[in-house]
């Protein structure tokens, strides 16, 4: 079966049960099997400063879903949880990005992959890394690995503890 990578965020209200919550919902489809999850990372918020620290994380999965149905699973996930698209960047009680999809190419008004600011986003990377410090990123050519060590960017991420 195809491997997948997801992204997860949150910063509003109860932060890690709502990870927990959208996890249980992933894993509740009978089309995927989570494989890995990441440490969760309490992490500063890329854009406007004035909203509060995310914690994320990301999954490692097995699917027999397309990469867009994938996607659209995801968003309905977002959408159970209550997800408000409320300006870019802003606070949001979830997250679900979908980053890669086995080494697929897709540039598509739907979808694009792998996700096109991941190897600018130390959160994403952070976690990737983790899980999945050898995949090899399918345009960059290279890992998640050395791609979190090439990037400059100072943002704070460290793991969290409740």
């Amino acid at each position: 079966m195809p491997l997948a990578y997801v992204g997860l965020g949150s910063n509003l209200n109860h932060r890690l049960e709502n990870l927990n919550k959208a996890i249980s919902l992933i894993e509740q489809n009978s089309n995927i099997s989570l494989l890995k999850r990441s440490s969760v990372y309490q992490t500063e918020p890329v854009g406007p400063k004035d909203q509060p620290d995310f914690l994320n994380m990301a999954l490692e999965v097995e699917t027999t879903l397309s990469p867009f149905e994938l996607l659209t699973f995801l968003q309905e996930v977002e959408e159970k949880m209550g997800r408000k698209r409320e300006g870019k960047w802003g606070p949001r009680n979830i997250d679900l990005d979908l980053l890669l999809f086995e080494d697929q190419v897709i540039d598509s008004v739907e979808m694009n992959l792998p996700h096109p600011q991941m190897h600018l986003r130390k959160f994403v990377l952070v976690p990737m890394a983790e899980i999945a410090k050898d995949k090899i990123h399918p345009v960059l050519k290279k890992t998640m690995a050395e791609l979190l060590e090439e990037l400059r960017q100072d943002s704070k991420v460290e793991l969290f503890r409740n």
